[in-house]
């Protein structure tokens, strides 16, 4: 067969071929003591990307222990509940969140106490 018959049949194809869909992206950033937003909603059984941007000169944290154990992580990690987060770093986490409503707070020393809570609603 000549090469050039060949390249319009795959050309074809590769435009028939459907791109997969992309998850929608969150982002909630970290400061001095507060999350934004402090209230994230989400969709049950939808893929969804959070976006973690710390924008302090200090490290914080996303815990949210419940809320990923019950989630369906398929990109990104939540280590023993939490997205750790250094100064100005960001980090990101592809799930499937299941329904509830859960508690998020920064688990560094008094943090939590400043105001660094939140919640998560998935409905």
């Amino acid at each position: 067969m000549h090469p050039l018959k060949i390249a319009p049949a795959l050309l074809a194809l590769s435009i028939a071929a459907p791109l997969p869909a992309q998850a929608p992206t969150q982002v909630i950033q970290l400061a001095n003591f507060r999350y934004t937003p402090a209230s994230i909603h989400l969709t049950a059984g939808q893929p969804v990307t959070l976006t973690f941007a710390n924008t302090a000169n200090g490290g914080h944290d996303f815990t949210a222990k419940e809320f990923f154990a019950a989630s369906k992580i398929t990109a990104g990690a939540a280590p023993n509940g939490k997205v750790e987060l250094k100064a100005h770093e960001t980090k990101t986490i592809t799930l499937v969140p299941a329904a509830g409503t859960y508690p998020a707070h920064c688990s560094h020393f008094l943090h939590a106490s400043f105001g660094m809570t939140g919640q998560i609603v998935v409905n």
